[in-house]
């Protein structure tokens, strides 16, 4: 009695089919102001409804990488945090020298942890609330232990129900690929960054740059007005795909190589591997700092 009417090709197909066949055949029906008489009718009308639910979800993967390169210690952090229809991907490069910045950066992820787990999918303005207590409470922490030093950049990436968007501070980069190209990328609070806005740097220049580590917004640096950016909210469309990183990870890998890898990549795991390789193979016989990066595809 289905042949006629969708041809069943998948185990969903199939599992649905054998529930709605449950059904009791001599049970009147209703959907909105209709009343089906057959239970054979009626299952067309959940059949449809239920494939076009199913059609409507996107998948998220993701993978998540962190190394310590050459230092002593990592003071990069990552994490993802799912609740309810809401996914959010930070990371955190804390900074270098004596100021606990493995501190600070596991603070603020930390931080987008809870907030994530208190609100869940119900605050739209989590990514600021994110940053401005993840601020709130490095400071405090800085106040309690006289550590001034102690300070971390944050990119965040909020996919929540059919809208994503995304926030940073600092030079940890968020890569924004549509239908593997790119589209966009963060801009750094850094001096180098500025020199590219001013036309005095070209963009191929920051890598490599002698004034590169020279951050001018950061969590942890006393803040009188809103210092990070947001983006603009973009809704689910197509293959996106995603790349959040710090400085250790983009200045060893080129937005081109990026691109190719994701081109040739099958999964969102081969993608990140990939570029690992890359970020590994330009590193070998340097001083590598810590390089961490979160890949996530959405189709």
């Amino acid at each position: 009695e289905w042949s006629g009417r969708k041809k069943c090709c998948s185990s969903f197909d199939w599992i649905l089919m054998l529930l709605l066949r449950s059904l009791p055949k001599k049970t009147k029906y209703r959907h909105g102001k209709t009343t089906y008489r057959h239970a054979k009718t009626w299952r067309y009308i959940v059949y449809d409804i239920i494939s076009q639910e199913m059609e409507g979800i996107r998948m998220i993967t993701y993978k998540v990488y962190s190394d310590i390169g050459n230092r002593e210690k990592n003071e990069d952090s990552v994490g993802n945090f799912h609740v309810n229809q809401r996914d959010i991907f930070v990371l955190a490069d804390g900074l270098g020298g004596h100021g606990r910045g493995e501190v600070a950066s596991s603070k603020a992820i930390e931080t987008a942890r809870d907030l994530t787990q208190l609100v869940g999918d119900s605050n739209a303005d989590l990514l600021s609330d994110i940053f401005e207590e993840a601020q709130k409470r490095v400071m405090n922490i800085q106040e309690g232990t006289f550590a001034n030093g102690m300070k971390t950049t944050l990119v965040a990436l909020d996919i929540c129900r059919d809208q994503i968007k995304w926030a940073h501070i600092g030079d940890s980069r968020l890569y924004y690929f549509q239908n593997c190209k790119l589209v966009e990328r963060t801009l750094d609070h850094s001096v180098p960054q500025m020199l590219v806005l001013a036309r005095k740097l070209k963009e191929k220049k920051i890598r490599g740059h002698e004034d590169r580590n020279k951050l001018l917004r950061v969590i942890g640096s006393p803040w009188e007005t809103k210092k990070y950016d947001c983006s603009e909210i973009i809704n689910k469309n197509g293959f996106q795909a995603f790349l959040l990183c710090s400085d250790g990870f983009w200045e060893l890998i080129d937005e081109k190589a990026m691109t190719k890898t994701l081109k040739k990549s099958n999964s969102v795991d081969e993608w990140l591997d990939a570029m690992v390789e890359i970020v590994r193979q330009n590193g070998k016989c340097t001083d590598m700092d810590n390089n961490s990066a979160i890949a996530v595809w959405v189709k």
